[in-house]
């Protein structure tokens, strides 16, 4: 698809960095092209993606009005655009909550929603800082000083021990579910592919393992149900019949993507900009009661995910721009929540900003199921962070996933001193 632009773009206004896979690896986010977007032509005419033109949307306001209009623009048809491996009509692809629109969104969201509420998840708080207790004790066995990984010793086993709890998984498939949300997610990293794979043949590869593993698990629920989250979804009756397993298996597969990316990636980028930070890991070291808004303002900084996309139904305005019926617009939630509109100094890290009306968790219908667990979660990582260790120094270049989609630290290598 191409279309005549409907005013001059400066050609340099953005360039391969705001899609290519490669430069998020390298660079990270592509800031100072987003700060000229939401200064220049907020809702912008990309074409540097040749299969796939789109509008870029960088403006909270813009990125607002789109997620709270399903009736305008739809997720049913792309949730994300992949370069060089976009989502498509194989019938392996997953079909989730977030491909959904309403009412169907509606009702498949309300059967693990109530699941997710402050209230209901107050109950877990002792179970998470259990987990988190046991992270942080395996790296107290290790002697008073060492050097890890923090990605694999502390973040993702952290987030992956929580919904496996939730999830009532045996504890040592940690690994499987890492390996194949690192392949679904970070599909375009070479890291990730098998030989020959090109990216789509190994999100579907990953896929096609998940719901394998998932259909005995669903099966036995069926049969013997718990308090569990798969339990609830394996005897539901939405519709008066149960979940097609086609959907349910999809559903199985965004709890533990989803309660793995955003958590884990929000921990490590939180903690390397506090090393950046040093003026803020102090005072977090001095005030730990602080772990709940510098939680707040990780998720800011980090927003691991980089943007999602949706389908317009009709012509329409947005932004003095005319949105074409069957165009794509990528809402990207890392440049609203750096947008100088809303916040105050937004390049600045500050772990007590407040307000911080941060859009990491998405907004509108599509707000993530579990952002009220990721940040009991984070809060209580960050706290763990101020309170048992007495020092911790970044040791060598960290290591960004390959992808435009998530924003994902692969490795992060540190060295400590316990408290």
């Amino acid at each position: 698809m191409s279309r005549a632009p409907q005013r001059p773009d400066p050609p340099a206004l953005a360039g391969p960095e705001l899609f290519d896979p490669e430069a998020y690896a390298r660079d990270g986010y592509p800031l100072a092209t987003w700060a000229r977007l939401r200064r220049e032509d907020p809702v912008h005419w990309y074409e540097g993606l040749p299969e796939l033109p789109f509008w870029a949307l960088t403006r909270r306001a813009e990125i607002v009005e789109v997620a709270r209009d399903p009736a305008r623009f739809s997720s049913e048809k792309r949730f994300h655009i992949v370069a060089g491996g976009d989502y498509g009509d194989d019938p392996r692809e997953t079909r989730t909550i977030v491909q959904m629109d309403p009412p169907k969104h509606r009702d498949r969201r309300g059967l693990l929603s109530a699941r997710f509420t402050p209230r209901a998840l107050r109950g877990l708080e002792a179970d998470v800082e259990a987990i988190t207790d046991r992270m942080f004790g395996a790296l107290a066995a290790n002697g008073a000083t060492g050097e890890c990984d923090f990605v694999e010793a502390v973040a993702a086993p952290l987030a992956l021990a929580v919904i496996a709890h939730l999830i009532d998984l045996p504890a040592n498939d940690g690994p499987r579910l890492f390996r194949w949300t690192n392949e679904m997610a970070g599909a375009t990293d070479p890291q990730y592919r098998q030989a020959g794979e090109s990216p789509t043949e190994t999100r579907l590869r990953a896929t096609a393992e998940v719901f394998a593993y998932f259909s005995e698990i669903v099966a036995r629920r069926r049969r013997e149900p718990g308090e569990d989250l798969v339990s609830i979804l394996a005897q539901a009756r939405p519709d008066g019949v149960p979940l097609p397993d086609h959907e349910l298996l999809s559903y199985c597969l965004l709890l533990i993507g989803g309660g793995n990316e955003t958590t884990r990636n929000a921990m490590s980028g939180g903690l390397l900009a506090l090393l950046e930070h040093p003026e803020q890991w102090r005072r977090l070291r001095a005030e730990p009661g602080l772990a709940a808004s510098a939680g707040e303002e990780c998720l800011r900084w980090t927003t691991p995910v980089i943007h999602n996309a949706r389908t317009a139904v009709a012509d329409c305005e947005l932004g003095g721009r005319t949105i074409r019926a069957g165009e794509t617009v990528a809402l990207f939630w890392p440049s609203a929540n750096r947008d100088e509109a809303v916040f105050d100094a937004p390049d600045q890290f500050r772990i007590d900003r407040s307000p911080n009306p941060h859009l990491a968790f998405g907004i509108g219908e599509h707000i993530c199921l579990g952002a009220h667990l990721a940040r009991m979660e984070i809060r209580s990582a960050l706290r763990a962070l101020a309170t048992r260790l007495a020092f911790v120094e970044q040791t060598g270049p960290v290591e960004r996933l390959q992808s435009s989609s998530v924003g994902g630290v692969k490795r992060l290598p540190i060295r400590y001193r316990l408290a």
